[in-house]
């Protein structure tokens, strides 16, 4: 008697948003470091900071620009961040490090050609070794929902039905 793996020959496409997610690692660069008293933004200090700092720390990450104080932070401010990484080649984005997670995660699903899900019974993997945010989930459904034959969460095996196209 041989084994017969069903799941493996039921054409399913497994799709694992953990493959999607950022292959760099992301860092903060929280401005209030750079702040008198984490609240005031002074012009030649702040100058000073940026251009004495070791922008190579950033090499091969994404950096992530935010203030955590509730300081007011004049404009410029960021753009002047924004120079030295563009300078340095350095990938940057606004926000946390989760909020940036989750815009280059949702890039990514943004990205996907739909070309290979056409008309295919999908399952978008459940759990995995590193959790995906749940906008992604939601991200990935508004992208496959219009091309998939069906739409699953979970694991081959054991799925939870999203969606079945209605046969015509």
């Amino acid at each position: 008697m041989s084994i017969v793996n069903k799941v493996a020959q039921s054409g399913i496409v497994t799709l694992d948003l953990e493959d999607l997610h950022p292959k760099n690692e992301i860092v903060e660069f929280d401005l209030s470091d750079y702040l008198f008293r984490g609240l005031l933004l002074r012009e030649k200090e702040f100058r000073v900071h940026l251009k004495e700092l070791d922008w190579s720390q950033f090499n091969d990450k994404i950096v992530a620009v935010y203030c955590s104080t509730n300081a007011i932070v004049a404009q410029w401010a960021y753009m002047l961040i924004a120079n030295y990484l563009i300078q340095n080649k350095i990938p940057f984005y606004f926000g946390t490090k989760s909020e940036v997670f989750e815009s280059v995660l949702n890039q990514a699903i943004q990205d996907i050609s739909v070309s290979d899900y056409v008309d295919k019974i999908v399952v978008v993997k459940g759990c995995g070794k590193y959790p995906s945010p749940d906008v992604a989930y939601l991200e990935i459904t508004k992208k496959l929902l219009p091309v998939v034959k069906s739409l699953m969460f979970g694991e081959p095996c054991s799925t939870v039905p999203i969606y079945k196209r209605k046969e015509k």
